[in-house]
């Protein structure tokens, strides 16, 4: 009986997509802007929100400054969130927030268009300029509204994001470190850069990593330094080491900082004897 009745429900759903379409193109070519409204309305509920956004920009303009004006906006600037354009769903939750600061709506604008640039922020290697905008924008909100249903989801994109420019900055540094294996005078840039990054991330999830890291571009550095320099650098270097086992006494780098130590230790030991 179903299997008889299959071509005659599929003829009743393409006529009623036909209807649909053939409604929404006259809506979409007319002039009469509540018509569009109560369109864009029923598209929006539906999740069209392709078409829906067509007939939203169409009559945002003409709705601005009137009282529907703010509702058309916030959901017009939500079509494209959910769209997937999240670069002017971002400028469009922009704009709501600074036209209506007193809206219902303006934690879930102000949410909705940081996330906008955390969906926009790209793999670690990449340039990280959306990052560090997203970064802000949900800065901003958790420290405007603590209170907010949406504070514990945008905490946790923050730490996601904060981790993945903490990433960069490390794997500059090893890149650093790797190239000077071949030239010395490199490590000294690795230094820095480990230095830098240990100082200005001290919760990072890659602190532990840092401090290993040093200890490789240290040890190498020092043992192979001129004379007049190599003592001074093989007391820093052993200096990374016990940096390491004070705050990471456990850590998974011990057994090759602990050959890197010997190595330091074994060159020190020889000023000692000399020196006697």
């Amino acid at each position: 009986m179903f299997l008889k009745m299959r071509p005659l429900l599929f003829f009743i759903a393409l006529v009623f997509l036909l209807s649909s379409c053939s409604e929404y193109q006259k809506v979409l070519k007319e002039d009469n802007i509540k018509n569009k409204y109560d369109m864009a309305e029923k598209l929006y509920n539906e999740e069209d929100y392709r078409r829906a956004q067509r007939l939203y920009e169409q009559i945002a303009p003409k709705y601005a400054g009137k009282p529907q004006g703010e509702r058309v906006m916030f959901f017009f600037a939500d079509t494209y969130f959910k769209n997937g354009d999240y670069y002017l769903s971002g400028y469009q939750f922009e704009r709501f927030v600074k036209s209506y600061p007193k809206s219902d709506k303006i934690q879930e604008a102000t949410f909705l268009g940081a996330k906008s640039y955390y969906e926009l922020s790209p793999r670690y290697s990449l340039d990280q300029t959306d990052t560090e905008k997203a970064l802000a924008k949900l800065q901003i909100f958790i420290n405007t509204y603590p209170e907010s249903e949406y504070f514990e989801e945008a905490n946790t994109m923050a730490k996601e994001l904060t981790a993945k420019k903490e990433k960069k900055q490390i794997e500059i540094a090893k890149q650093f470190n790797k190239l000077g294996k071949f030239n010395y005078p490199i490590l000294v840039s690795a230094i820095t850069a480990l230095d830098n990054f240990i100082s200005d991330n001290p919760g990072s999830i890659y602190r532990e990593e840092a401090l290993y890291y040093k200890i490789e571009a240290t040890t190498s550095l020092a043992l192979n330094s001129t004379e007049n320099r190599k003592k001074e650098r093989l007391e820093d270097a052993q200096e990374s080491y016990n940096t390491l086992m004070r705050y990471f006494p456990e850590s998974k780098f011990k057994k090759k900082a602990d050959d890197l130590v010997a190595k330091v230790q074994e060159e020190l030991g020889q000023y000692e004897t000399a020196s006697k």
